[in-house]
């Protein structure tokens, strides 16, 4: 079991992660998957608070790889979720788990940005607000089972307060966060080539906000 910290450490978690690339933890025959920090593609950071949508191409992101723009000022999760992830999705063992499977929650700024129990216009290619809706620190990707629980099948863990999440980023019953993560609004310019912030046909969403961050 993770350790938890007593002060929050919400800044902390944060400022690191935007530093630095995150270390994701792998177990089993899963090993370690890289993470990066993007930013080659990303406005300055002045346009960026302005909520400027920025463009991601994601055509170098292997399976079960994720890595990490920025949004808003916010770090956005990139995943490019294998098949066996987006198997566990619909498990009815984990569906009966979830505070709130269905999304319904104002966690994302239009229906057509759930699809399912995937979360994503494309099921292999998720993309979230990488911030916990709890105290919004910023999880750990879990790509494979990890000791946080017996039967979870990984996700993403929060190392501040123990809030666990499957790989749609959806929260799990018993965890102190109330909501699922945020999925921004965003399209695909492209095959490879993602555009947060922006929902095509549906504007920008520049004041969009989930109910919680």
């Amino acid at each position: 079991m993770d350790s938890i910290k007593s002060d929050g450490g919400v800044d902390t978690t944060r400022r690191r992660l935007l530093i630095a690339s995150i270390g994701v933890l792998g177990a089993g025959g899963v090993g370690m998957f890289a993470s990066a920090l993007v930013d080659n593609m990303n406005p300055g950071l002045a346009v960026d608070a302005l909520g400027e949508p920025i463009d991601v191409d994601v055509s170098k992101i292997e399976p079960g790889q994720l890595i990490v723009a920025q949004w808003k000022k916010k770090p956005v999760w990139i995943l490019h979720r294998t098949a066996k992830m987006l198997e566990t999705l619909s498990d009815p063992g984990l569906l009966k788990r979830l505070k709130d499977p269905n999304s319904r929650a104002n966690q994302q700024p239009a229906a057509r940005y759930v699809n399912g129990n995937y979360r994503a216009i494309k099921p292999d290619l998720f993309v979230a607000v990488a911030l916990c809706t709890h105290m919004q620190c910023v999880p750990d990707y879990r790509p494979a089972p990890h000791s946080v629980t017996s039967w979870w099948y990984g996700g993403f863990h929060c190392p501040c307060h123990g809030s666990t999440y499957d790989f749609s980023a959806r929260v799990f019953e018993g965890s102190p966060a109330p909501l699922n993560i945020p999925v921004p609004p965003y399209y695909w310019r492209s095959a490879t080539v993602v555009r947060i912030g922006e929902g095509g046909s549906q504007g920008t969403f520049k004041n969009w906000t989930p109910a919680i961050w």
